[in-house]
């Protein structure tokens, strides 16, 4: 094992508790949010970005030691990029399929 310089350790643990955050934030998310529409920000926002800062420091612990953490990197874009499209997917299932909500209706705009 290759001992790294306090910088990288700081900016790798950074990351890390930033993660860490963003993904107790979605878990939390999930089980206070009362309906399907809500719950279903807490795993596409709060913890995708949870996942992808931890990502981010193997990404930067990879750099460190000197590879190139093509890994890392794929699956933060695939992460990135299927998390708001499956999302969007269920939304509109849900919809279809007339889920329940408990979000209040807005009221009717005003035409200018």
């Amino acid at each position: 094992m290759i001992e790294l310089h306090w910088a990288w350790q700081l900016v790798i643990a950074a990351m890390l508790v930033v993660g860490g955050v963003f993904a107790l934030v979605g878990a939390v998310g999930m089980l206070r949010f009362p309906d399907f529409f809500m719950r279903l920000h807490a795993p596409t926002k709060a913890t995708t970005l949870g996942v992808g800062g931890v990502l981010l420091a193997s990404l930067a612990l990879g750099w460190a030691q000197g590879r190139w953490g093509l890994h890392e990197l794929l699956i933060t874009l695939f992460l990135f990029v299927t998390a708001p499209v499956s999302a969007n997917l269920m939304a509109k299932a849900a919809l279809h399929l007339r889920v329940p909500s408990k979000a209040p209706v807005p009221p009717d705009q005003p035409r200018p």
